[in-house]
């Protein structure tokens, strides 16, 4: 039983059992990794473009023609970007879901065609 204890004072042998303890870990879970990064990373675009656009144009009273035009493309312009930020988001959520469903299974079954008889 010492001998045990003398081992997990061993910072090598704890990090070991520590790091094979997670590997184990990472090979039971359910996930498909590319999947899951791909919708984590556009969540995140989607997310960014949404607090950098958050702040509406605004106008001020006795604006000209051509300023009014400029508001107006502006206002837009944001309005666009907000909706690409929602669709950004909600197909990298969509992409986060798939990848739990999405693992290719090892011991999958083959289907085997029979030949017709004549």
């Amino acid at each position: 039983m010492s001998l045990f204890k003398d081992h997990l004072k061993d910072s090598k042998f704890t990090k070991c059992l520590i790091y094979s303890k997670i590997q184990l870990v990472l090979e039971m879970v359910l996930v498909d990794k590319k999947i899951l990064s791909g919708g984590l990373v556009m969540m995140s675009i989607g997310i960014i473009l949404t607090i950098t656009f958050a702040e509406q144009p605004s106008g001020q009273s006795g604006m000209t023609d051509e300023e009014i035009i400029d508001l107006m493309i502006a206002e837009d312009e944001n309005q666009a970007y907000q909706l690409l930020s929602g669709i950004l988001i909600g197909i990298g959520f969509l992409l986060i879901l798939i990848s739990f469903g999405a693992r290719k299974k090892k011991d999958s079954v083959k289907r085997i065609e029979k030949k017709p008889t004549e």
